[in-house]
């Protein structure tokens, strides 16, 4: 049995990403805040990887998702760094900034704190941005369970993950 890095359902559907894309002949991208990476890393377990994975984009703070994807300030003091507005900004800039065929961004509440009446620990929003795409650009607001307790943190970064996967799925 291979070692993984990551849970079972994480490496099972990074590589249904990896063979599906690979076989599409598509490259992706990704933004990621509250995943840090783990979008990313989850391709990265699969071999042949490389033949799909063209960049990801850790943009943590504000200032980095303004200064490495552009998303203007307006943007996120209007509506918030964890809105769909501001993730569709990401994934519209990791897609100018890269040579991939579709991209996803990834911003939430992981939680313990930060939440907030309107968005509490939990939330977190998605998008997607297909390159010479003639439909609207995608964007989801999720709101995922189990943020209480000492694995919350993690379990609301699992189910992130697991659905921004889904969203490389061709």
């Amino acid at each position: 049995m291979a070692l993984h890095l990551l849970p079972d359902d994480i490496t099972a559907l990074a590589a249904r990403v990896v063979t599906e894309n690979a076989a599409a002949g598509r490259k992706v991208t990704l933004a990621e805040s509250c995943t840090g990476g783990l979008v990313a890393g989850a391709i990265t377990e699969i071999g042949g990887s490389s033949a799909v994975l063209d960049r990801g984009f850790v943009t943590y703070s504000n200032e980095a998702k303004m200064e490495m994807l552009g998303v203007a300030s307006d943007i996120i003091e209007t509506f918030g760094a964890v809105s769909i507005a501001c993730a569709w900004a990401m994934a519209k800039g990791a897609l100018e900034r890269s040579g991939a065929d579709v991209s996803v961004a990834i911003s939430g509440v992981a939680g313990p704190g930060g939440g907030t009446a309107l968005k509490p620990v939990g939330t977190v929003v998605f998008a997607r941005v297909i390159r010479d795409a003639s439909g609207e650009p995608e964007g989801e607001l999720k709101f995922f369970e189990g943020g209480e307790g000492p694995d919350g943190r993690a379990e609301i970064r699992r189910q992130a993950t697991l659905c921004a996967l889904e969203l490389l799925l061709p």
